[in-house]
């Protein structure tokens, strides 16, 4: 035991054995947690034991005790509780923003969590009505662009496409780059959006976020916005679709029946 090269690892270890292998339904023993850090070649003591999980639970984990015939430890509470998970997951496949290949990776590192056995329960499949993934790897870097620019003040640069009927990506403004301030992010109609001011043409603009690519934060500074002038949430309200145009009054009449099918007080 002295003279193993892990010793001082052995703490560590143990704190990963228990995030990873336990939880309330799945306990480890004492023999058990021994035979664990077996395979990470570290030898331990159950006397040597007591006192690293005593540690553990000084340093704040929450280590509860279940006793039967002999004594089993196992991790009570995390950062997210598995229905937190879970919920984090669905919002996650069910995004339009993020590809197939993204939301495998996030849901691997969710996943990471919790314990192997809970981790089981969030591989699974959310479908939804018409909503279809995103082809657009690169959206999800955009956004991170995104919040850099507007944290720093400073304009943003992206490209700016369509699909053709073959899914291929066809530039808008010939391939040359969209230079705007980037105002705030939000979220419409199961879509991403940017607004931006355009002092070019003093006004507010919208982009869908997974129709952007190669976006960079500039050293620009970024336009002044004249709050006066320019509401943003009013901008983003009266944004139907997040598609600008005239504003009208419009009355709608709707049968009884729709009155709990759509959602009018929204309207």
């Amino acid at each position: 035991m002295a003279g193993s090269p892990k010793l001082k690892l052995k703490l560590l270890y143990l704190m990963k054995i228990l995030l990873e292998k336990t939880d309330a339904q799945n306990p480890l023993t004492i023999n058990e947690i021994i035979a664990e850090l077996a395979g990470y070649g570290v030898s331990a003591e159950r006397k040597s034991l007591y006192i690293d999980i005593e540690t553990l639970r000084e340093f704040g984990l929450d280590i509860e005790t279940t006793r039967s015939k002999t004594t089993s430890y196992y991790i009570a509470s995390r950062k997210f509780e598995l229905p937190e998970l879970k919920l984090l997951v669905d919002a996650v496949q069910s995004s339009r923003l993020i590809t197939h290949k993204k939301s495998d990776e996030l849901i691997q590192k969710l996943a990471s969590l919790t314990s192997i056995t809970q981790a089981k329960q969030l591989k699974r499949q959310v479908y939804v009505s018409g909503r279809a993934k995103s082809f657009n790897e690169a959206a999800y870097y955009s956004v991170d662009a995104v919040h850099a620019a507007i944290n720093d003040g400073k304009k943003i640069e992206f490209h700016y496409f369509d699909y053709d009927v073959n899914k291929n990506k066809v530039l808008r403004k010939d391939g040359d780059f969209y230079n705007a301030t980037p105002i705030t992010m939000c979220w419409d109609e199961d879509k991403y959006y940017l607004v931006t001011y355009s002092a070019e043409h003093d006004e507010l603009r919208n982009y869908r976020v997974d129709r952007m690519s190669d976006a960079v934060a500039l050293a620009e500074d970024a336009d002044p916005i004249d709050p006066a002038k320019f509401d943003v949430a009013a901008h983003i309200k009266l944004s139907f679709g997040m598609y600008n145009g005239k504003i009208i009054r419009a009355k709608l009449l709707f049968e009884k029946i729709l009155a709990c099918t759509v959602d009018i007080f929204s309207l």
